[in-house]
């Protein structure tokens, strides 16, 4: 785990510019947070955890997402290095994507959520009704 705190400089510690901080602006950890916390992304991240898929029944998996955004997540995420894009030479020619090493271990983290918030769905449903209740 990196500090989230500056470092100071001496000889055991890596330089600033090499130091990953989340928290801070022009880190491309935060860029890549923002990335896999979009709503859409995070859904996509989630169903190729299940396997490789091909587009459309990506699409169809992750119900309301447009093909378009769709095909923007996929870029950003093929782009992050969380997916890969393979064109399979057939007739006729598809498009499949999957999870790479990385897209494996951040879906996994993210698959984790996802559990604790359906196994909490009653707690959330109460306290949204206190919430109203106000």
């Amino acid at each position: 785990m990196f500090p989230r705190y500056p470092v100071p400089m001496d000889s055991d510690s890596p330089p600033q510019d090499l130091v990953a901080d989340v928290f801070a602006r022009d880190c491309t950890s935060r860029a890549a947070f923002e990335d896999v916390t979009s709503k859409w992304a995070s859904l996509v991240l989630l169903a190729l955890g299940e396997g490789a898929i091909r587009f459309n029944a990506l699409r169809r998996r992750v119900e309301g997402v447009s093909e378009k955004m769709l095909a923007q997540t996929l870029q950003t995420l093929e782009r992050d290095g969380m997916v890969l894009r393979e064109v399979v030479t057939a007739i006729p020619p598809r498009v499949e994507y999957e999870l790479t090493p990385l897209g494996v271990r951040v879906s996994g983290q993210l698959q984790g959520l996802a559990e604790l918030l359906e196994a909490s769905v009653p707690q959330v449903q109460t306290a949204r009704q206190a919430y109203a209740d106000r």
